[in-house]
C-alpha cells in the first residue's frame, strides 16, 4: 500500500505528481505498484483510473517526464488504442496503470493533464 510519508525501506518508490494548477504532490509507493496505485492511494486529483487499472478505459492519462519516460518499457498496444481518446495526448503519454514502479523510477515526475483537473 502507497503512504504518504517518507520511508527509508528500500522498496518505497518517491512518484512526484505535477497537478493540473502547477503544485506538486510527492508520494511513495511499493516497488511493483503502479503509478495509478499511488494516485489513488494519495487522492491525486485528476487521476480517476474507472477501470481499475485494467487498461480499459483513459482515465489514467498522465505525462512522464524525461529522463524517466525513455526507461519505460514500449506501450502494449491496448494502451495505444485507448490513449487515442485521451485529451491532450503528447509523445510522453502513458497510461499510469501501465506503469510499474521500480527503483530506475524513483523520483519520477508525473503529470497530470489540465483537462482531467
Amino acid at each position: 500500500m502507497s503512504s504518504d510519508t517518507s520511508s527509508d525501506t528500500p522498496d518505497h518508490i518517491e512518484v512526484v505528481f505535477i497537478l493540473a494548477d502547477g503544485s506538486r504532490r510527492v508520494c511513495h509507493a511499493l516497488q511493483g505498484e503502479s503509478v495509478l496505485d499511488a494516485a489513488l492511494d494519495n487522492l491525486v486529483p485528476g487521476i480517476m483510473g474507472q477501470c481499475g487499472g485494467g487498461c480499459t478505459c483513459c482515465t489514467c492519462h498522465v505525462y512522464v517526464a524525461a529522463p524517466w519516460f525513455e526507461q519505460l518499457p514500449a506501450p502494449h498496444q491496448d494502451e495505444l488504442d485507448l490513449l487515442v481518446y485521451a485529451h491532450e495526448v503528447a509523445d510522453n503519454s502513458r497510461l499510469a496503470c501501465q506503469i510499474e514502479l521500480h527503483k530506475p523510477l524513483s523520483g519520477v515526475l508525473i503529470q497530470v493533464p489540465s483537462a482531467q483537473a
